[in-house]
């Protein structure tokens, strides 16, 4: 017995499918035809015109919100506020003129020390545009088949920022940080197996060149009889970083700049902190990438050391600058807190001389604070004075009772 469609009579076949219910079946036409009279017909149209209609921001508006919470790296700035607003121009822009020409995507590679600024900058975009960014860690990446996460893991967690929804995901951004931490031993290739290092890289070169990539919705290891969800990267734009330490002495060969003699030590750690901004493709081969991936980052560009200057910026300027966080923490307690310039020179040389950038600032106040913040209940109606003497000698801040206001 042929089933027939309750609504319309048509039989069923391979290109006409029924669904079955309680002694009734539909065909797809009436439940399509069904779908329009609930829901109308324009539903898919609006998705696409609010699609073509995101706004977007234009590189100055992208770099002002940067420069709100970043200090210095003009040039990282604008490198990253161009990519991220060509990726979108591409996507919903492209395809609305009528010539062949199709745009590439142009990923981006950021070379700085610890500290300067790349994670902090893909972060800040990330909470200030209603685009999915995802923002993962190459440090625990390995092949297939060996303890740590597999590379496609990384679209996992873009398809969670994206809420689970494919399309938003497809046109996403992904910053893979430590990218330096996957670079093969030696610039010869392994003839043994390369756990973290060659194997990972042309993994991670299929994601970034475009392709379909089958990933797990939860993560964790492919299995056999796993359901998986499919994934184009063509569409998604890749923007690494890393620290690349010992880049410089290769660049310093690369160059001749290793002169021996007297006086020459300290010209030469001058001309070493300022050559990562003379990298090339060549070098990065020789520290331990493949060729193949770098030729897939388009735009390479370094980020600065940060200096004295820089550092005392970091710890007042920004919105949510670390002496800012530590007077609103004191202004609950009712206790002002006042940093001297001394102090803040202070902490910054400290920092300078601990090399983690501008990370360790935090541990650095964490420090100084810590006492104070233990009696800061008893201080109520205080002012509290931070000198050079708080940081470098770990003496006692000044306390200055405000003057209370006659009747």
């Amino acid at each position: 017995m042929i089933n027939k469609c309750s609504f319309c009579k048509s039989e069923e076949s391979i290109d006409n499918r029924l669904l079955a219910g309680e002694d009734v079946f539909i065909c797809e036409n009436c439940v399509v035809s069904a779908y329009k009279i609930f829901f109308g017909e324009e539903d898919e149209l609006q998705t696409e015109q609010e699609d073509v209609d995101l706004t977007l921001f234009t590189p100055k508006e992208l770099k002002e919100v940067l420069d709100n919470y970043v200090v210095g790296q003009e040039q990282a700035k604008k490198v990253f506020s161009v990519a991220v607003y060509n990726h979108y121009k591409r996507i919903f822009k492209s395809n609305q003129s009528d010539d062949d020409t199709q745009i590439q995507k142009s990923n981006v590679l950021f070379i700085g020390p610890t500290g300067s600024g790349k994670t902090l900058m893909a972060q800040t975009l990330a909470n200030h545009l209603d685009v999915p960014i995802a923002i993962t860690d190459a440090t625990s990446l390995t092949e297939a088949g060996y303890v740590g996460e597999d590379v496609e893991n990384i679209l996992t967690r873009l398809l969670q920022v994206a809420d689970n929804d494919i399309k938003k995901a497809e046109r996403g951004i992904v910053f893979i940080d430590e990218l330096d931490k996957i670079a093969r031993a030696g610039e010869n290739r392994s003839i043994t197996r390369d756990v973290s290092g060659e194997g990972v890289q042309q993994a991670l070169l299929k994601l970034i060149e475009g392709s379909v990539v089958n990933i797990s919705p939860k993560g964790g290891r492919k299995h056999p009889n796993q359901e998986f969800t499919q994934i184009d990267t063509s569409n998604i734009l890749f923007i690494c970083g890393g620290a690349f330490d010992g880049l410089n002495e290769i660049i310093a060969k690369r160059l001749g700049s290793n002169v021996l003699g007297f006086g020459q030590e300290k010209k030469n750690k001058e001309e070493r902190e300022n050559l990562l901004s003379e990298v090339e493709p060549d070098d990065l081969v020789h520290f331990g990438l493949i060729p193949e991936l770098i030729g897939r980052l388009h735009a390479i560009t370094t980020l600065e050391p940060i200096t004295k200057e820089g550092m005392i910026e970091i710890l007042t300027k920004p919105k949510n600058a670390i002496v800012k966080q530590y007077q609103k923490l004191f202004s609950i307690d009712n206790v002002k807190l006042t940093f001297e310039q001394k102090a803040l020179e202070a902490i910054a040389e400290l920092a300078i001389s601990r090399k983690t950038g501008a990370r360790g600032l935090r541990t650095i106040m964490e420090d100084i604070m810590l006492d104070i913040m233990y009696e800061l209940p008893e201080l109520a109606g205080s002012e509290v004075v931070i000198t050079e003497d708080v940081v470098k000698k770990r003496a006692k801040p000044l306390y200055v009772k405000p003057i209370k206001k006659s009747a």
